[in-house]
Order: structure tokens, then C-alpha cells, then sequence
């Protein structure tokens, strides 16, 4: 499956609306050497820095979220619910 950075960053943002609705900047770069996607996640002073799997990075540009990368958006942006 072929996309770019910004058409897989675009489809996390739809995703998980929790991102934007709480100003989080997201960037994301692709590494060869893991074949995985680095994500940054940032608000103000606080960064979360994960990874996303090809596998997991093609499934959610089809449609379908990933668990695993869910919880931990939940629990960063959980920070800024108060």
C-alpha cells in the first residue's frame, strides 16, 4: 500500500479526533530501518514520542484503528481533559 507521511498523518488526525480537538501537534516520520512510522504527539511542554508498525500504519489508512496506538493517544491527551 502507497501513501505519504501527510496523507497517513491526515488519516490519524480523522481517526482519533481527539488530536485536533485538543490542539496536539502530530508529526510523524517514516523509518526504514524499524519499518515503522515514529509519531510525535505535542502540547505545550509534554511530548509522547511512539511507533507505528507498517502493518499497523496500512491497516489504519484502510480504515480500521490500532488498539495498542489508541490507549496510548488516550492516555496523552487524557492529560488535557482537566
Amino acid at each position: 500500500m502507497s501513501y505519504t507521511n501527510d496523507q497517513l498523518q491526515a488519516k490519524i488526525a480523522e481517526m482519533y479526533p481527539e488530536i485536533p480537538q485538543h490542539n496536539i501537534d502530530l508529526s510523524l516520520d517514516f523509518n526504514a530501518e524499524k519499518n515503522a512510522y515514529i509519531i510525535k504527539l505535542k502540547k505545550d511542554q509534554h511530548e509522547l514520542t511512539t511507533h507505528l508498525e507498517k502493518p499497523d500504519a496500512d491497516a489504519c489508512m484502510e480504515g480500521n484503528k490500532c488498539v495498542y496506538f489508541g490507549v496510548q493517544i488516550g492516555q496523552f491527551v487524557k492529560n488535557f481533559e482537566k
